[in-house]
């Protein structure tokens, strides 16, 4: 695995982008699916959020958030950096509508820069994390029918 290569994670899921974009952009929904540690999310460039998450041992990280990018029901792009850990990172969620249907990739640059010390904080972590919570959490969330 090259450590420099951004982690993409593409998923088709059976529903319209609208949907998808509501999924992945509203606190409301967030909270279903991921997390519910967001006390508000604007969709602008420049607004900042935090959350909280825990490593394979425990061990609590201040995640800290700024929009950089927001093109509604298309794209949504983030820095996302750790409270008193070096590194920056970028992510990014564009959506393809396919008919009924809509493709999602997430985007996930700069993990590098985190280092290596910290096995939390290493690319496979990641890998694994974005398999689990985009292509199980949000696919079980947004396919499960109408709410």
């Amino acid at each position: 695995m090259n450590k420099t290569e951004p982690v993409i994670k593409e998923v088709l899921l059976n529903v319209p982008t609208t949907k998808v974009w509501k999924a992945i952009t509203t606190k409301e929904d967030l909270k279903q699916w991921c997390f519910d540690l967001l006390t508000e999310l604007k969709l602008e460039a420049g607004f900042e959020f935090q959350f909280r998450g825990k490593g394979k041992r425990g061990q609590s990280y201040l995640h800290l958030c700024k929009i950089t990018e927001v093109i509604p029901d298309k794209k949504f792009s983030y820095l996302w950096r750790y409270y008193e850990h070096p590194g920056n990172s970028i992510v990014t969620f564009e959506l393809f509508d396919e008919g009924s249907k809509t493709r999602l990739r997430l985007t996930h640059e700069g993990i590098e820069s985190f280092g290596t010390e910290n096995p939390d904080l290493a690319k496979e972590s990641f890998v694994e994390g974005w398999n689990q919570i985009l292509g199980t959490s949000l696919k079980e969330f947004i396919e499960k029918g109408d709410e």
